[in-house]
Parts: C-alpha cells; sequence; structure tokens
C-alpha cells in the first residue's frame, strides 16, 4: 500500500522511538534479574548483548508487517495487544533460529522473558499515548492542517470519496474550490484569509493551464499544492513523484522502493550468505571430494550465464551434478524424453544426464551452495526469483514475463520453498514470482527462508 512521505516519515520517527524502547525493556529486564539473583550486572548484559542486536533493530520492521504503525487515530486497544503479541512470537521465533544455528545459547532467560514483557508494555504504553495525541489534534479545529479541495465539483467529491478517513479526519477543509467558473485571484485571497497549508488539486477533467495559473498561486504564497494523478490508470505501477535534478517527473513503479528495508535486505544477504558459507563449509568439501571421485576428469564446479537484474548477464555458480557435456546433449534430450515444464523453460525429472552423486546434492540442494558465492559478489540474493539462462529468457514469449527481471534474483524464492517439484507450468512460477515482487517485504523473505529449511532438510529438491 502507498503511504505518502510525511506518514512514512512518521512511521519511521516511531520505528525509531519504539527500537529504543525495545533497547530499554531489555535494560530494565536484565537489571531486575540481577537484582532478584544477584548476579553481576555487566556479565548478564553482556550476555544479552546478541539478543539486543536482534532485537531492537527487528522488533519495528516485525511489526510493521503486522499492521502495528497503520491507523494510528483509530486503532483499539484490542487490536494493537494483537498485533503486538504477533509481533512478539515472530521475534521470539526469529531469536530462537538465530541461537539454534549461531550456536548462541549464552543468555540469561529470565532477563529475556521480563525483557520481552516490558517490550509489549512500553510500546503498548507508546501506542496509546500516541493515539490519545493524535486524537486531541484532530479534535480541535485550531490544531487540524487547513487544506483546499480544487478540481470541477464531481472530481472534488470522487477524491475525497476514495482518501482514507484516517488522513481527512486531520484536516479542516476550508473550501471547495471549483477552478472551472472560479478565477484564480479567489485563490490568492483563500490562500491568504485561510491560512492554508496545502491545495489538493484533482484534475482528471480540469483545463491544465487552470491547474497551471493555480499552482503558482500556491507557490507564490509558499502553500503546498498536490496534484492527484489519478488521470494516469496503472494496473499495476504505483504512481510517485520524484525529480531528476531540477526536473519534477511522475514516476510509475512496479518494484519496491528504495528504503531502509530494502538496504537491510542487502545487508542480511551479504551477512547471511557470509556465515551459511562458513558453517556449510565441511559440505562444500564434501561435495567437491564426492564430484571428484564420482565423476573425474571434469571440474568440481558448473558455471552458466543467467540473467540478473534487468536481464543483465552474470555467471552463476553451482556444484556440478551433470556429465561434462551436459549443454552439448540438452538438445537431444528435450528431443527423446521431451519437456516436463510448459514454457521456455526446460525441467524434467531423472535428467539422464545427472549422475547418481549429483543426484544426492541436487536432492538435498547442496549443489545450490556456491551461489551464496554470487550473493557476496552482489549479483544475487538469498530471496528472489530465480536467475534463468539467458537463452530462455530470450525465449519468453510474453513481454509481461520479464517483470521478473526487475529484482535481483534468488537462491531461493515461493517456488524453490514449496512445491517445485509439482509446478509444470511456466505462467504459474511467473505468477508466484510476481506476486513476490509485489508483495515484498523483508518479512516475507524471512517466511520464504523458513519454509526452505525443511524443504532442504526432507530432501525436496531438484530432481
Amino acid at each position: 500500500m502507498a503511504i505518502s512521505r510525511k506518514d512514512s516519515f512518521t512511521i519511521q520517527v516511531l520505528q525509531l522511538s519504539d527500537a529504543l524502547l525495545v533497547w530499554a525493556a531489555f535494560l530494565i529486564g536484565g537489571t531486575l534479574r540481577n537484582s532478584l539473583v544477584g548476579a553481576a550486572e555487566e556479565e548478564a548484559l553482556a550476555a544479552m548483548n546478541w539478543v539486543l542486536y536482534i532485537a531492537v533493530p527487528f522488533t519495528p520492521l516485525i511489526l510493521e508487517r503486522f499492521g502495528f504503525y497503520e491507523h494510528l487515530r483509530h486503532k483499539s486497544t484490542s487490536s494493537a495487544v494483537w498485533q503486538l503479541l504477533r509481533g512478539l512470537v515472530g521475534i521470539i521465533l526469529f531469536i530462537g533460529v538465530f541461537a539454534i544455528f549461531a550456536k548462541q545459547v549464552d543468555a540469561r532467560r529470565l532477563s529475556l522473558g521480563i525483557g520481552l514483557l516490558f517490550v509489549f508494555i512500553l510500546l503498548l504504553a507508546r501506542d496509546r499515548a500516541t493515539k490519545r495525541w493524535l486524537k486531541r489534534r484532530t479534535e480541535s479545529d485550531a490544531t487540524k492542517e487547513r487544506v483546499i479541495i480544487a478540481g470541477s465539483d464531481g472530481e472534488m467529491d470522487e477524491l475525497l470519496a476514495e482518501l482514507d478517513p484516517e488522513i481527512t479526519s486531520g484536516w479542516k477543509i476550508v473550501d471547495h474550490f471549483d477552478l472551472g467558473k472560479r478565477e484564480v485571484t479567489e485563490l490568492f485571497s483563500l490562500l491568504k484569509d485561510q491560512s492554508v497549508s496545502r491545495v489538493l488539486f484533482s484534475a482528471k477533467n480540469t483545463e491544465f493551464q487552470k491547474v497551471a495559473q493555480a499552482v503558482e498561486a500556491c507557490e507564490l504564497q509558499g502553500v503546498e499544492a498536490w496534484i492527484s494523478a489519478s488521470f494516469i490508470r496503472s494496473q499495476i505501477a504505483r504512481p510517485v513523484f520524484d525529480a531528476v535534478g531540477n526536473k519534477p517527473m511522475l514516476v510509475l513503479r512496479s518494484t519496491p522502493e528504495l528504503s531502509w528495508e530494502l538496504l537491510c535486505k542487502e545487508v542480511f544477504d551479504r551477512v547471511g550468505a557470509a556465515l551459511i558459507i562458513l558453517f556449510s563449509s565441511p559440505l562444500w568439501i564434501f561435495a567437491a571430494v564426492g564430484i571428484a571421485l564420482k565423476s573425474p576428469g571434469a571440474p568440481v564446479f558448473f558455471s552458466q550465464m543467467r540473467a540478473g537484474r534487468y536481464g543483465q548477464p552474470f555467471r552463476m555458480w553451482k556444484f556440478r551434478t551433470m556429465v561434462a557435456n551436459a549443454e552439448e546433449l540438452l538438445d537431444k534430450i528435450k528431443e527423446q524424453h521431451g519437456n516436463q515444464m510448459e514454457g521456455p523453460v526446460f525441467k524434467l525429472d531423472n535428467d539422464p544426464r545427472v549422475f547418481r552423486f549429483g543426484s544426492m546434492l541436487r536432492k538435498y540442494s547442496i549443489d545450490e551452495f556456491p551461489q551464496l558465492l554470487n550473493v557476496l559478489w552482489g549479483d544475487m540474493s538469498l530471496v528472489g526469483p530465480r536467475p534463468l539462462p539467458i537463452y530462455e529468457v530470450e525465449a519468453f514469449y510474453e513481454f509481461s514475463h520479464r517483470r521478473r527481471l526487475s529484482v535481483k534474483p534468488g537462491i531461493t524464492c515461493e517456488w524453490q520453498a514449496g512445491g517445485r517439484n509439482h509446478i509444470t507450468s511456466f505462467e504459474e512460477w511467473v505468477a508466484m514470482d510476481l506476486r513476490y515482487i509485489d508483495n515484498w517485504s523483508l518479512w516475507l523473505d524471512f517466511q520464504i527462508l523458513l519454509k526452505t529449511i525443511p524443504a532442504v532438510l526432507f530432501g525436496k529438491g531438484a530432481k
């Protein structure tokens, strides 16, 4: 859901304050635990440091996923409590998974329990205080933002009907200014006499010359002019305004917008890839030795040019699971065995080019581990649409299929984590990728990674 820059800034401020409250809650938890058991304060707090590194930055992000920062003025206490409980369960699972894989068991359970209790109390108190403060501001006309709606009669009513009452409750609409019937000079007087802070234009059926004159009137008095972009009908892309140099631009974006959450994904990818390489290094040795013994005379690694973001070619690495001349045999295999995947992508269960040890590597997805190097180099992400060979991308028969190239490719995705051996339609595969792109969030990435773990452990890899 698209939100305004002001609302986005408000959410970021609340998330920063909540992160500080989470830190304070665990500090209180450690202090109370020390007073109860008589332990050294420095030792107990030091044991909780790794928990703070997870809970402080990620608790606000998880809460955002559960809608904790939406409808701030009208959210009920029961909704806030439910969102907080779901968010805390999420962060507990996150801490538990990290503790298992990173072997971080040096934490004080009493400190953790008290800290989580105070996280709940402090964040709920902050949320209720925010609601009361916002509600108090909207109850008085003196504190409401003074706004003018400009356009034609039908357009103005339509615009107001489409806006969320959560937003309009903070406005005092001082006038509906009909640009078709009234002179712009009247707008000058209104802006001055009514102390207006912004004018919203719904200009779908209004002459652009009149809109330009009205915008100039706002500009001369330092009043913000907001122009509805509903005259452009886009099915997928979200319209936002930006600038190239000093030129204002209306941007139609159908991919995740640059944000702190996207930056966290980049950091998480690089750090996560490095940690997984470190902890999985015995499997790398096992795979390399096994390939060298079971399929001698050919490289241990297999590399192929794949399509990255926007189709930019990059070299992707895997452990070799096929015979050395597998690429040359592809056309012959297609002719003899067909293709189980409808569309430009090739997929075949029990591919005869796969040698026996390679089949085992595929079953447990060990062959995919070298792609972690691609993640470290920035060509790939841990989660994203699977990268396809260049020749398969060039065979796309629908332009819409290329939208899956608008984000970095990943090692795992919804298709990879659940049911990839049951999907035989390329259209269905693309639909899953586009659904991921349209609904992307850091929390969705975590969910897919959690689904990938059992898929790997129980051998639900490629055949």
